[in-house]
């Protein structure tokens, strides 16, 4: 008995661990020379990869500052949940990365807009140094109801 529930347990541990069929999403927009992929989902969990308040198409910011950039984060993350048949209330956890703490509220507040209910959990941490001048970059999981 004892050894059945140890393969049992077995068992379940690499089926939860490496079982799942991984599919990759890429923005078919973005150049192809950037090595990653825009959404890696593994069974019914979606990582996503950090986004900038790019410019849908390519890689250039939109103007407006920190709120501007937050609001085309989450527009961008609807367009990629959308192509792995999810949306941004299957999101459950995000990482926000800030040029300027100063700017905490700025991007609160626009952040706030996209989760008028339940929120996901959330980091928010001061970084020097983001993609392409960015002043933030957010990184969300997801999982699908």
């Amino acid at each position: 008995m004892h050894r059945l529930l140890i393969l049992a347990v077995a068992a379940a541990t690499v089926s939860a661990c490496g079982g799942e069929k991984r599919s990759y999403d890429r923005d078919p927009s973005l150049p192809d020379n950037l090595p990653f992929s825009s959404a890696v989902v593994v069974g019914d969990t979606i990582y996503l990869s950090g986004e900038i308040g790019r410019k849908p198409g390519g890689t250039s910011i939109v103007e407006g500052g920190v709120g501007a950039e937050t609001r085309q984060i989450f527009e961008n993350y609807k367009t990629t949940l959308a192509r792995v048949g999810a949306d941004l209330s299957d999101i459950v956890k995000c990482t926000v990365f800030l040029d300027d703490m100063s700017k905490f509220a700025e991007m609160n507040e626009a952040y706030a807009e996209f989760f008028p209910g339940d929120k996901p959990a959330r980091s928010t941490l001061g970084a020097d140094g983001l993609a392409v001048g960015a002043g933030l970059e957010i990184e969300c999981l997801a999982v699908k109801k």
